[in-house]
């Protein structure tokens, strides 16, 4: 099953500062047909505060990048992985750093998975399909 071929819904947070990629991430997912529902913040205060709203449906899966104003995507991770209400959701860290240290830090804050933006248009798309297909329609996700 992909996650076209899903039986609910799917909710994905994107926190990007980058209006081109998350123009991108958006794209990417509607290429896919009737795909995830896709909610874009443009910095890890945004973030923590849309994953804490009540009134909100808790995501099911975050994708995060790591350079963004007020609070980067390391702390914002670092908050998320520590917060006992969303630490069970995925987060995959979508960067353009390929820097050893930016993805040992990721995993040691426990990013579920790093991936870096490829600068071509073509593998920029089929790299967040990639995710879509991971996360969203082989991984069996916590129920909420």
């Amino acid at each position: 099953m992909n996650a076209t071929e899903s039986v609910r819904p799917y909710d994905v947070l994107l926190a990007d500062d980058d209006p081109g990629d998350a123009m991108l991430v958006s794209e990417a997912f509607l290429a896919r047909g009737i795909g995830p529902s896709l909610h874009t913040v443009q910095d890890g205060v945004a973030a923590l505060d849309y994953l804490r709203d009540p009134a909100r449906r808790r995501p099911d899966l975050i994708i995060l990048d790591l350079n963004m104003p007020r609070m980067d995507g390391r702390e914002t991770l670092a908050a998320i992985k520590t917060d006992a209400a969303l630490r069970s959701i995925p987060v995959v860290v979508l960067t353009t750093s390929d820097a050893p240290d930016d993805v040992a830090s990721s995993y040691d804050l426990h990013a579920n998975a790093y991936v870096c933006k490829p600068s071509d248009l073509d593998a920029f798309l089929g790299a967040v399909q990639s995710i879509d297909d991971f996360y969203l329609g082989l991984v069996k996700l916590t129920q909420h």
